[in-house]
């Protein structure tokens, strides 16, 4: 097992950032941690690399323990913090170098492993980090953390503020060094994501929320969503929030999910109360539900 997890708590003062979370992540697994801005995630990922101590609980990371062997955990894992954090004058090659030497070895004897990816930055090797695009950025950050061969890949939000090109080309090279025997734990504010994931933990307030294989947490979930479209959008939120029977109303795309407590809900019924309060133009349809559709719900009952 990669990481084991264990009743971590930690609070800042009267924040409680983290409560009582537990979860695994298996050798060569890609986890996800899925949850909004301020949900625990990145205390979660400061207490695994040793940056902070827990309140409560323990945590393993390729069997070492958090506080007893913090020298051992931060020689063998890498870590991408959410905000890039190398060194902005420094050029590409010099970052990559300086990072190597950190960790006693060299571009050259891990070249293989982040050959794909700094191939796509190579042609910009002599430019000072701090001028790279978004995603030139998010690539030279992943090569630095990779270049000791880590067992373990901590990467915190690492694709917030990308393109979707380049949030994509990401997940690809997260495949591929997965491939590699990778042990990978990747957060995420980004819902969509959550799929490309082998497990995922919901995450909110610190707690979890609910944790197993994408595809699984959607085939178990046994409510009937409805898209619903109407030319005046804002009344219409407003309105099937007062229908009699209403579980859950939400903005979603371009259109408003809904979800009735009614097994033998009608959307004909729905329609007819629609058209008495004015509205035109009425779409109403069945749809399958999403990861995003699944936290809504899960928070809405918490």
């Amino acid at each position: 097992m990669s990481i084991k997890v264990q009743n971590i708590s930690k609070s800042f003062k009267k924040l409680q950032a983290v409560d009582d979370v537990s979860f695994h992540v298996n050798e060569g697994e890609l986890f996800g941690l899925i949850g909004p801005d301020g949900a625990g995630k990145t205390t979660i990922f400061r207490i695994l690399t040793t940056l902070l101590l827990a309140n409560e609980g323990s945590a393993t990371v390729s069997n070492y323990d958090v506080v007893k062997d913090y020298k051992a955990i931060r020689n063998s894992v890498g870590y991408m913090p959410g905000k890039f954090s190398l060194y902005q004058d420094l050029t590409v090659e010099e970052n990559l170098k300086f990072f190597a030497t950190l960790f006693g070895t060299t571009i050259e004897e891990n070249y293989d492993l982040i050959k794909d990816i700094y191939i796509q930055i190579e042609p910009f090797k002599t430019r000072r980090a701090g001028a790279l695009s978004g995603g030139m950025k998010q690539k030279l950050a992943l090569c630095c953390a990779l270049i000791h061969a880590p067992k373990v890949l901590f990467l915190d939000e690492p694709t917030t503020g990308v393109d979707p090109v380049s949030r994509k080309e990401f997940w690809q090279m997260l495949k591929r060094l997965q491939q590699k025997g990778i042990s990978i734990l990747v957060s995420t504010p980004y819902m969509d994501e959550a799929a490309l994931c082998d497990r995922i933990a919901l995450i909110q307030k610190g707690r979890i929320l609910k944790i197993d294989a994408p595809a699984t947490i959607i085939s178990n979930y046994d409510k009937i969503i409805y898209d619903i479209k109407t030319k005046n959008m804002h009344q219409l939120i407003l309105d099937l929030k007062n229908y009699p029977s209403q579980y859950s109303t939400y903005a979603f795309g371009e259109f408003i999910h809904y979800i009735d407590t009614n097994a033998a809900f009608s959307p004909n019924d729905l329609q007819k109360y629609l058209v008495e309060k004015d509205h035109t133009e009425i779409e109403i349809n069945k749809t399958n539900p999403t990861i995003e559709d699944i936290f809504m719900d899960l928070i809405a009952i918490k």
